[in-house]
């Protein structure tokens, strides 16, 4: 390498932070805008039903756009702003003010892009892509896709999305096989964790992964991944479709004192 090429180099790490700050300002007037035009579209379509596949095909353009347009250095800010965009479309489609093609796989296609490390995106995804949009082969998809570009130490709670995975490929694809194994991560991962409850996530996760190995429509593995599902739930509809599906595996589902919930195996191990 040539001497001045060396000394370029140097320049531009010196320069490296102005021209972050330089950049800033436009990152954050394009978020804006964007923040802008999707509240609009939202209250388009409470006042002009008749548009309601122009807002969804403007709505679909808006998160494409934004999927192949470079972050500059912002990741998190934008997954985060899109992020916050979904859970006002989410609260809509959930209260029923909104009708027509769901937007979620679209939404987490490009949060997860931007930000494959944040555990609870993959709980939001599997609640709205898989429960709400019917679609649970996109949402396996799109946690695929985000858990090659994290590992058991990064972050530290990532065996939870592996868990997430597996009880959708259980429950709502039908896939006992794919499932074991995602358990199986699951457990290992926890079990290089020492993030609070993984040693918890570790026992459960490797004794659903043991019951499905040996039957692989074992009730006892359906209500561990209905227990997941009700312990997480974001809604009180899918509370209640957990804690029915549960009853009818033979499982009990009681609430404790300090607002804890407890479920018996019994009927289920026997």
């Amino acid at each position: 390498m040539s001497k001045s090429a060396r000394v370029h180099i140097t320049s531009n790490r010196i320069t490296s932070d102005w021209i972050t700050a330089l950049l800033l300002p436009f990152c954050l007037v394009g978020l804006a805008c964007f923040q802008m035009q999707e509240n609009q579209q939202l209250k388009e379509i409470d006042l002009v039903e008749e548009n309601t596949d122009n807002f969804y095909s403007q709505q679909k353009q808006s998160l494409k756009l934004l999927e192949r347009t470079p972050s500059l250095g912002f990741r998190n800010l934008v997954a985060n702003s899109v992020f916050l965009s979904f859970l006002q479309y989410f609260s809509d489609v959930s209260e029923g003010k909104v009708q027509g093609e769901n937007l979620s796989p679209d939404f987490f296609s490009v949060i997860l892009k931007l930000d494959p490390f944040y555990k609870d995106y993959y709980l939001f995804l599997s609640n709205s892509t898989t429960l709400y949009a019917g679609q649970p082969q996109e949402s396996v998809s799109l946690m695929s896709r985000g858990l090659e570009a994290i590992t058991a130490h990064r972050p530290s709670d990532s065996f939870y999305i592996w868990r997430y995975k597996g009880v959708d490929e259980l429950l709502f694809l039908g896939d006992s096989q794919s499932a074991q194994k995602s358990f199986e991560t699951a457990a290992e991962w926890a079990s290089q964790s020492d993030a609070p409850d993984s040693d918890v996530i570790e026992s459960v996760s490797r004794q659903t992964a043991q019951f499905l190995a040996r039957d692989p429509d074992s009730e006892f593995a359906q209500i561990s991944a209905w227990a997941s599902i009700l312990t997480n739930a974001t809604s009180d509809e899918v509370r209640e479709r957990a804690i029915a599906r549960i009853q009818e595996l033979g499982g009990r589902v009681s609430e404790q004192q300090d607002g804890s919930i407890q479920i018996g195996y019994s009927q289920a191990e026997s």
